[in-house]
């Protein structure tokens, strides 16, 4: 599948979201900016309800790779369930309109008192550790129900980062632990309503992933009183021009028909969940950013922009790649260019790109900025973190405010002079 540069469309020799002109958001709203299309994550979102003919389904938005409440809400309508790994992410979503029952709740190494707020909260909660388990069953007994996290020991994901489900993942309940798992629900009379899995993001390979979905299906065959499986998600979405791309049509057949055959084996049917997280918002984000200085060494012509990987870090943490396009000079003529940040360690968005001529001043959009940045921006080098733009129905709506200086100071408790000198009078002394 090739590479829709165009969230952005040229029009005019201007790039446009829904026809709102970008440069005019950017000096709006100022640089750099983060902007998100309602209508590409609706067609994701419908993309993929579409492609399981299986009725009995829910879609579960993993939060975590976008986390603003007005996209949890946008989601909500759509008809999307919500899949949260924090407490906070849970009471994101209640705040969002979501009720409890379409709430799941899947932490890892969390206390134990956590996991008793998500309880009483009401929401559904996904265990992944015995000893969790163990201590929850002597709580609750069989008065709330849970769901287990199993891990298939299959290795799938673009990154090892982000490959969850093999033998060495902390994620899950391992499948050669299936009979201790069985002891301890027996022993404390536990309600298991539902298996889990989630073997990593950017699954091309489906037949991997369907060997995971074979191993779950037969632990699933262990418990008797299950009312849904969740099969995870990471489908892979298109980074550069003609990359690939998960065949979400096929997949969709695929698992309708064997999760089909299973119910009609369990003898009740089922619900089927996935947990979308990049597949969904990937696409619909682009970032801008202006480009400060250009800098030519023998060997290299950096542009250095004006942010870094206290804004976006998956280039720098996960070897990402991320489209470049200068929308400043849509028809210039491509020359190839280092791409770098303004913070103090070696921020490199992209080595030797071949992007339309730069000119300092100039403003240079990333792709796929829907997912996993800037709900893993920071403040590092104490930079303020950009506004994010949601264009919805041909308007652009801000939905985060640009941090300011006393933002950045808002949590911080200033000490007076006399207790940070004391240390000082007392060694003068």
């Amino acid at each position: 599948m090739q590479l829709n540069l165009l969230t952005m469309e040229l029009a005019n020799n201007k790039y446009h979201i829904q026809n709102v002109d970008v440069l005019s958001m950017v000096e709006e709203h100022g640089s750099p900016l983060f902007v998100y299309d309602a209508d590409v994550i609706k067609r994701q979102y419908q993309r993929m309800d579409n492609a399981i003919s299986y009725k009995h389904k829910r879609l579960n938005f993993a939060c975590k790779s976008l986390s603003n409440i007005n996209i949890l809400r946008y989601m909500r309508s759509l008809g999307a369930g919500l899949d949260t790994v924090s407490i906070q992410e849970v009471q994101m979503g209640l705040r969002a309109g979501f009720t409890p029952d379409e709430i799941m709740y899947t932490p890892n190494c969390v206390s134990f008192e956590e996991i008793q707020e998500a309880v009483q909260l009401g929401v559904r909660v996904n265990i992944d550790n015995l000893s969790i388990l163990e201590h929850f069953g002597h709580l609750y007994g069989d008065r709330y129900p849970v769901c287990i996290r199993l891990n298939p020991h299959i290795m799938a994901g673009g990154n090892h980062k982000i490959s969850v489900g093999h033998i060495d993942s902390k994620f899950g309940i391992s499948i050669h632990q299936m009979r201790h798992l069985e002891r301890i629900i027996q022993a404390y009379g536990i309600h298991v309503n539902g298996v889990h899995m989630h073997t990593g993001s950017d699954i091309l390979n489906i037949d991997a992933f369907a060997s995971a979905v074979n191993i779950l299906l037969d632990c699933a065959r262990s418990f008797k009183e299950l009312e849904f499986i969740d099969f995870g998600s990471g489908f892979k979405v298109p980074y550069k021009p003609n990359d690939l791309s998960t065949d979400i049509e096929a997949f969709g057949e695929h698992m309708s028909k064997i999760f089909a055959e299973f119910c009609l084996d369990y003898g009740k049917e089922l619900r089927m969940e996935f947990e979308p997280g990049k597949y969904l918002v990937s696409e619909s984000g682009t970032f801008f950013t202006t480009v400060n200085v250009l800098k030519q060494t023998p060997a290299t012509v950096f542009a250095g922009v004006n942010t870094g990987f206290n804004h976006f870090i998956r280039p720098m943490f996960y070897d990402a790649y991320h489209h470049m396009v200068n929308v400043s000079n849509p028809n210039g003529k491509p020359r190839v260019y280092t791409v770098v940040g303004y913070i103090c360690e070696t921020d490199t968005f992209g080595w030797d790109r071949q992007i339309e001529e730069i000119h300092e001043g100039d403003v240079l959009a990333f792709k796929n900025a829907g997912a996993y940045v800037f709900t893993m921006a920071s403040n590092f080098n104490s930079r303020l973190k950009p506004a994010e733009v949601f264009v919805i129905n041909g308007k652009a709506y801000v939905i985060s405010k640009r941090q300011t200086f006393d933002d950045l100071l808002a949590n911080q408790v200033e000490l007076g002079d006399e207790i940070l000198t004391s240390q000082i009078a007392e060694i003068e002394n």
